[in-house]
């Protein structure tokens, strides 16, 4: 019965520190004036935690909203700027990597939630929030090129292990490997054969 009682304890704390940290990324829209309102952001790691998304080794990017509210609907832009830190996906070094991104949303209101469109959320009549933390999320994840290269493989000035390794198993390397050896001269002369025709 121990056991149960502190699983269930760890399991609300972890409800409350997930129900606080998208508590931060609620905006109650009700309560603002029409016009343009402004929020920042510090977005780190523990905000991937929530997403239980564990391919950044750490993150630092800042995100800024725009939000604008209309008599009948509403506008939202989202601007982040920073790095998270990845591993290369050639020598598997951790690097950081610069993100930046814009992206827009219209929100309007309908009979039923759909989010069908990337760029246009429909939440029903009647609501007074709106939760902004997945479009962060997805913003952040989106600006990481698909493959992630350390500018030290890039520019040549990365030694690494992995690296020397990859070298060593390289076709070119296996081609330069069959050139220095010796030729048995009875290719060659197959060669010429093939070449005389």
């Amino acid at each position: 019965i121990g056991y149960l009682i502190k699983n269930l304890y760890i399991c609300r704390l972890k409800m409350n520190v997930d129900m606080k940290l998208l508590k931060e990324y609620t905006i109650p829209f009700v309560g603002l004036k029409l016009g343009k309102h402004h929020f920042d952001y510090q977005i780190d790691k523990k905000f991937f935690e929530h997403f239980e998304y564990d391919e950044f080794n750490d993150v630092n990017v800042k995100a800024e909203l725009l939000f604008e509210k209309k008599t009948t609907f509403l506008e939202l832009h989202f601007k982040i700027k920073g790095d998270v830190n990845v591993n290369c996906d050639v020598s598997n070094e951790p690097y950081n990597q610069k993100v930046k991104g814009t992206f827009d949303l219209v929100v309007k209101f309908g009979e039923e939630y759909n989010d069908e469109h990337l760029d246009v959320l429909i939440i029903p009549h009647g609501e007074y929030e709106i939760n902004v933390s997945q479009y962060i999320y997805e913003l952040i994840v989106l600006s990481v090129p698909a493959k992630r290269v350390h500018p030290g493989v890039e520019d040549g000035t990365l030694e690494s292990e992995m690296l020397k390794k990859l070298e060593e198993l390289s076709p070119k390397a296996e081609e330069n490997k069959t050139q220095s050896e010796e030729i048995d001269p009875r290719w060659n002369t197959l060669k010429k054969l093939l070449t005389d025709k």
